[in-house]
């Protein structure tokens, strides 16, 4: 990186950042008290308020949101006249999955051939500590040039909708003329890079019973309904045989028009097995950015270990259906139940219950504070030009925001680039990544205070 005092600070802070997402990453911030007690999300929420604090903020809150989770929000005044960034992150995270597949524990930050690994890391809490280090920055290096807002949401991974329901009660809380998303990341590891699309999501959960109880297979089977087998058929209906998504009803051939994916790196990042093929038809970005898809979270069933010679009497499945943008994730969950329910065998009793859904989204590039933020990249990125990408993801918020604030100018950035793993074991989160980022959004700061006050400039 080029010489240039903010890289500079950013680059000594580095040492106390390390620090400080090891403390964020120890919180089990998982928000689902079925997996680890909420206290964890508690403790964290107060960390990033404690945090807020003592960098300056002058209005800090805990929020208790409708989905039963916490949200911190915070204000920094800059100077008069200055327009207002509101900078998000997450501090809640996905469960470790096996913990015993982690090289390191998953809520130990450890240093491991150049990166930092733990649960959160990436996506979000180091997401937080970026948006810290570049106010930091700004602040060693003649002031914030512009009004800040934080937020720091309790429950984006659950896809519960607690903050966007308090943003829609509360309307003036989020209001912003910019909005620094900090949950997305670079197409690759050192090539900046905005988010312009997100598929939305709806995740529901599929209930089938076929009798008042279990039967033993050698008595009853041939004959009595199981009902573990009528889900896995019902499943089985929603792909096609080249593992499309064929949700009845839902278009699936959209094409990606932008920065494309090739399939060979694809098959890299994703780690698929030598011999395996990818599913689906279309290029890789037309796949992952453009179309929707579906896919099976969990199924209640025994387990392998301990299971009886029997005929299953009830199953169960939690179902995610990713949404393109362009399509209604409302619209796409009607869809999808009417599927499911019409192709569910044997006249077996179906419940589809709804646990999840946020819109997909589309953020407008040609607004000024991309200008500004493809500067600040360029200097944070030197020989790099600011490139644009979809991301397969959801970020809920997203849409709540551009409906509330339609002026608003949304940009997404992160620190989920390939390696990162997010959502897997063994994530992590690139230092050097960190770094150049936390100066990116520094920079960009500057250069979008000055794009509103063109006659200073």
């Amino acid at each position: 990186m080029t010489a240039n005092p903010i890289a500079e600070t950013v680059a000594s802070l580095m040492p106390r950042a390390r620090t400080e997402l090891a403390e964020l990453v120890s919180f089990r911030s998982v928000a689902d008290p079925a997996v680890f007690p909420r206290s964890e999300c508690e403790a964290a929420a107060r960390w990033v308020a404690d945090a807020l604090r003592t960098e300056g903020f002058q209005e800090v809150s805990v929020l208790d949101t409708p989905d039963g989770t916490q949200s911190v929000h915070g204000l920094l005044a800059g100077p008069e006249g200055a327009p207002t960034v509101l900078l998000y992150a997450h501090y809640d995270v996905q469960p470790p999955l096996d913990e015993d597949a982690w090289v390191t524990p998953p809520f130990e930050l450890t240093e491991r051939d150049g990166r930092w690994y733990g649960r959160g890391a990436a996506d979000c809490k180091g997401g937080f500590l970026m948006h810290l280090l570049a106010l930091r920055a700004l602040k060693a290096n003649g002031g914030v040039p512009v009004n800040v807002k934080v937020i720091v949401e309790g429950s984006e991974e659950q896809g519960t909708g607690g903050l966007e329901r308090y943003a829609e009660a509360h309307p003036e809380l989020l209001a912003a003329d910019a909005v620094v998303v900090g949950d997305t990341g670079n197409f690759r590891l050192g090539l900046p890079t905005v988010t312009a699309t997100l598929r939305g999501m709806t995740m529901v959960r599929v209930s089938v019973d076929t009798l008042e109880g279990n039967l033993h297979s050698g008595q009853f089977g041939g004959a009595a309904p199981d009902a573990l087998a009528a889900l896995i058929r019902v499943l089985d209906s929603l792909r096609a045989e080249d593992g499309s998504t064929t949700v009845e009803g839902l278009p699936s051939d959209a094409v990606w028009d932008g920065l494309a994916y090739d399939e060979a790196d694809f098959r890299e990042d994703a780690k698929v097995l030598d011999g395996v093929g990818l599913i689906g038809e279309g290029t890789v970005s037309d796949r992952i950015w453009a179309r929707p898809a579906v896919t099976v979270l969990g199924i209640d069933c025994p387990p392998v270990v301990g299971a009886t010679p029997s005929i299953q009497a009830s199953a169960r499945a939690t179902v995610s259906l990713r949404v393109p943008p362009g399509q209604d994730a409302a619209e796409a969950t009607g869809l999808l139940i009417s599927h499911i329910e019409k192709h569910t065998p044997w006249g077996a009793r179906v419940a589809v219950e709804q646990v999840g859904q946020g819109q997909p989204f589309r953020a407008d590039t040609s607004s000024p504070a991309y200008t500004a933020m493809a500067d600040a990249m360029r200097v944070a990125y030197p020989g790099h030009e600011m490139q644009t990408s979809g991301m397969g993801g959801s970020i809920p918020l997203c849409n709540t925001l551009a409906e509330l604030y339609p002026h608003a100018e949304i940009l997404l950035i992160g620190l989920s680039e390939p390696e990162a793993q997010i959502h897997a074991v063994n994530e992590s989160v690139s230092p050097e990544e960190l770094e150049r980022l936390s100066v990116s959004e520094a920079l960009f700061l500057v250069n979008y205070a000055r794009s509103k006050r063109p006659d200073d400039a």
